[in-house]
């Protein structure tokens, strides 16, 4: 089995679309979206008035990766130096400035620029699990495709931690890659979730990571679709946006619905979105994406000619 262009194309404009519905309402309460939803592009409100399309960081990163990853190889020293581009010189941004940073991701940045390893960059006490890494991850999906689970373990440590090292961020990663590589495999979206919950539970049955893994009880203890949209929780925190992007996925039919419902529970709206968004891009494909949405996104022509150099390597 081959990826396919619409599965990496779907994966990369999910990212970026369901980043940029969010960015405008970022911040923005559930009850306030509830009452004037986001439906599309050119929602405004006064805090991040930014023109239709544009994406934020998420998709900044997420693109940095996924040119990185055309190489054919994984180099965390060449992940690390596009981020500092992006960071330092406005590269992989729809508008020539990064904007919408983490703090932890700035500081790990920050590191690599002043000589730190990429790998060893990232934040590693318990306050550095924001979901930065996670909403940048999905291209590694495209790299892993067809290799030992074994490697793809180390790989996704390895590519979270050049900016969030705890392991509770690793951990997130990997069910989130594992996830995506189920779908790309040709599973179905409840499939896939059987499948990647006995897949990474074989992973982490011993060492530190035991001790992490209470805190996915939610993913793991049963199917995380079936709580109420008052039990799923928004933050920026990385275990609240895997939940949360897993849960509007497993709900919802459509990718306009998963992007949508993401964005409007409020919150970290972007990065919801940008992570529902990619999981929903790459197994619906980039056809069942609204056109109008595709074709205004920015630097379109630039992510499609990153995903067709992505699918001629992998």
């Amino acid at each position: 089995m081959s990826l396919t262009e619409g599965q990496v194309l779907g994966g990369l404009f999910g990212v970026c679309i369901g980043d940029a519905l969010g960015v405008p309402v970022e911040g923005l309460s559930r009850s306030q979206l509830k009452k004037n939803p986001v439906q599309g592009y050119g929602y405004r409100h006064v805090f991040r008035a930014v023109p239709p399309g544009w994406w934020s960081d998420d998709s900044s990163l997420t693109l940095c990766l996924a040119e990185s990853l055309t190489s054919g190889s994984l180099d965390p020293s060449d992940i690390g130096s596009k981020f500092c581009r992006w960071l330092y010189e406005g590269y992989w941004t729809p508008g020539g400035r990064a904007f919408g940073i983490g703090f932890t991701t700035a500081q790990a940045i920050e590191r690599i620029g002043e000589g730190v390893p990429p790998p060893l960059a990232g934040g590693r006490d318990e306050y550095s699990n924001g979901n930065g890494s996670l909403m940048r991850i999905l291209p590694l999906a495209f790299y892993l495709f067809g290799r030992e689970e074994p490697g793809c373990l180390e790989a996704v440590h390895q590519v979270s931690s050049i900016t969030h090292a705890h392991t509770r961020s690793c951990i997130a990663c990997f069910i989130h890659v594992q996830y995506a590589l189920n779908l790309l495999r040709g599973d179905s979206p409840q499939e896939s979730y059987a499948r990647m919950r006995q897949s990474v539970s074989d992973c982490y049955r011993e060492g530190p990571f035991l001790d992490e893994l209470p805190h996915f009880e939610r993913v793991f203890g049963g199917d995380i679709s079936r709580l109420r949209e008052s039990e799923i929780r928004s933050s920026g925190y990385v275990v609240d946006t895997l939940e949360a992007s897993l849960w509007c996925f497993l709900k919802e039919k459509t990718f306009a619905e998963t992007v949508l419902h993401a964005v409007n529970l409020g919150g970290d709206t972007d990065t919801t979105g940008a992570v529902a968004g990619g999981i929903a891009g790459l197994y619906y494909g980039f056809d069942a994406i609204p056109g109008e949405w595709t074709e205004r996104v920015a630097r379109r022509d630039d992510i499609v000619s990153v995903g067709k150099k992505l699918l001629a390597v992998y």
